[in-house]
């Protein structure tokens, strides 16, 4: 069983927030190189819709709190030019991070959990 969890997240972006949005995806990515714990995270954007998705890999239940703990005020800031539409998160979360999960769909949120099956992963080259 794996205790990775994967993140894909939709955004619509707002109206006339193109640039802020991606803006503030920039400073929340870099501080998450920086600082996070996130295997992966990869953002992107269509324009011409103004819709975004971003994807995020992370190594456990704990490593998905201690980034929502870390990236609260960027995370705050992404969510000021733009709507989340949906969140799809793959693996088998933790009761600490689907109690997080519930405030979101509290807001209207969609989010689906499905139960890893199987995979593998390459090592970094």
């Amino acid at each position: 069983m794996s205790l990775r969890i994967v993140q894909l997240s939709s955004f619509d972006i707002r109206p006339g927030k193109l640039e802020p949005f991606k803006q503030a995806i920039r400073n929340a990515v870099t501080f998450a190189e920086a600082h996070g714990p996130q295997l992966v995270v990869e953002t992107f954007i269509d324009e011409e819709s103004m819709r975004a998705n971003s994807l995020q890999i992370l190594p456990s239940s704990e490593a998905v709190l201690a980034h929502w703990r870390l990236a609260d005020p960027y995370i705050r800031d992404v969510m000021e030019s733009c709507i989340m539409r949906r969140l799809d998160v793959y693996g088998e979360p933790n009761e600490e991070v689907m109690l997080g999960l519930l405030s979101l769909v509290e807001q209207g949120i969609p989010v689906t959990v499905t139960p890893g099956f199987v995979g593998f992963r390459r090592g970094h080259h």
